[in-house]
């Protein structure tokens, strides 16, 4: 197991390039479950939850190959139907396999995923939907059994814009009988892009990124070639890393539109932010403004940036105050950020932050992928040495974070322990 040193004090200056997005990769990924043939998807992130889905695809008896990030996966010769525990507990995300073997194989033994633990998170909303397009669904030992005849199309209402259940339905209802509508669906620029590549493949999905989204299905889809959606969560960490250390940074290689409400907040905080088709060039400030923010589902301020910009928050002038309304259990880092010196009180799903001078660097503990980013960043701007234990879960979904801060001038080294 590795950890990260990070000697605070640098500002950042330089260029940076924006890798593929985890949270676009996996589902595309996965997407490849519905076609026979060669898929070939490139921009992909070398990342733990990456190798994670190969793995799971490959067990289910899919061929994988991948190189320099590009992944080419053919789901020709399918033999199981079963997605083991082994596999699934690593990552959450591998639920997404149950709508497309259903659909494919007319039936599916997932394992109940792990994942983050930042919250519950229940999968009940991905099993109403699939009942309702006709799948029978027992739980039984840990697992989700689903099984159907045929699937056919139906009017489904989410309780709550779920991203996941919105992209395990959608990639159901592609292959299923007549026409779905998927109201309250997720509009997260991730939930596009795999609409945008089930298109390609020959579905009939319309209205995808708004809330009611309607699926013709289709008797077959093909296999396609496409790039993957740049990491907008890596863009914004890095924008906010920029402010942070007072620094002047060109983001590349990003899509400025996926991050409309972090660069508001920013802005708000003093950064200057200018913005070109596909860059962004951010100068932090001297002295950084407290903002109050509350996370929402997109377009609003995106609940995997709120760790990092309550570092932010906690080196800028005066109070502020963060509201999480997406997850139960998202705080966890502030206990190792008050071991830094941050002055954060929480009341329930709302953190008050008092500005101080300065963190003060500490051995501090990730407790999950968000939380890891934001140590690293609390690091950076801390005086003295800041050892950052279980940094696995920041490889879960950054790729080479650390590296690409050193070459904007971070002082970072990995330790093997």
């Amino acid at each position: 197991m590795d950890k990260i040193i990070v000697e605070g004090g640098k500002r950042l200056t330089g260029d940076v390039k924006i890798s593929g997005a985890k949270n676009a990769a996996l589902p595309i990924l996965v997407s490849a479950l519905l076609t026979d043939g060669w898929n070939t998807f490139s921009n992909v992130p070398e990342l733990m939850d990456i190798e994670s889905t190969k793995k799971l695809l490959s067990t289910l008896g899919a061929r994988v190959n991948a190189e320099n990030g590009t992944v080419r996966i053919d789901s020709g010769g399918l033999n199981s139907h079963e997605a083991p525990y082994d596999l699934v507990r690593k990552m959450r995300a591998s639920i997404l396999v149950l709508g497309p073997l259903l659909a494919r194989l007319k039936k599916a033994r997932v394992s109940l995923p792990g994942g983050c633990a930042i919250g519950a998170r229940p999968i009940n909303l991905h099993l109403k939907g699939l009942a309702s397009l006709g799948a029978k669904i027992d739980l039984k030992h840990g697992y989700v059994e689903a099984s159907a005849d045929r699937l056919v199309g139906s009017d489904i209402y989410l309780d709550i814009p779920t991203v996941t259940g919105t992209e395990n339905l959608m990639m159901a209802a592609a292959l299923a009988e007549g026409k779905t509508i998927l109201r309250n669906a997720a509009c997260e620029p991730e939930v596009v892009a795999l609409a945008d590549v089930l298109n390609r493949m020959g579905a009939d999905i319309q209205d995808a990124g708004t809330a009611m989204m309607t699926i013709r299905g289709v008797p077959s889809l093909s296999p396609v070639s496409t790039a993957i959606i740049p990491d907008r969560i890596e863009a914004g960490t890095l924008m906010t890393a920029a402010a942070l250390t007072r620094g002047k940074v060109n983001i590349s290689g990003c899509e400025p539109n996926h991050l409309q409400a972090v660069i508001h907040k920013l802005r708000l905080a003093g950064a200057l932010i200018d913005i070109d088709a596909s860059s962004i060039r951010v100068s932090g400030p001297e002295e950084i403004a407290s903002v109050d923010l509350k996370t929402q589902v997109y377009p609003g301020f995106p609940t995997d940036m709120q760790a990092q910009f309550m570092v932010l928050m906690s080196v800028a002038g005066g109070l502020s105050v963060i509201s999480e309304t997406i997850f139960e259990n998202r705080f966890m880092h502030v206990s190792e950020l008050k071991r830094m010196g941050a002055d954060i009180t929480v009341s329930g799903n709302t953190a008050l932050i008092k500005g101080m001078p300065a963190l003060s660097g500490a051995p501090v503990m990730a407790s999950d992928l968000r939380a890891s980013a934001s140590l690293v960043l609390a690091g950076l701007v801390a005086k003295g040495s800041t050892e950052i234990n279980r940094v696995y879960h920041l490889d879960r979904g950054y790729e080479a974070l650390d590296q690409k801060l050193t070459g904007l001038g971070a002082v970072i080294k990995r330790v093997q322990v």
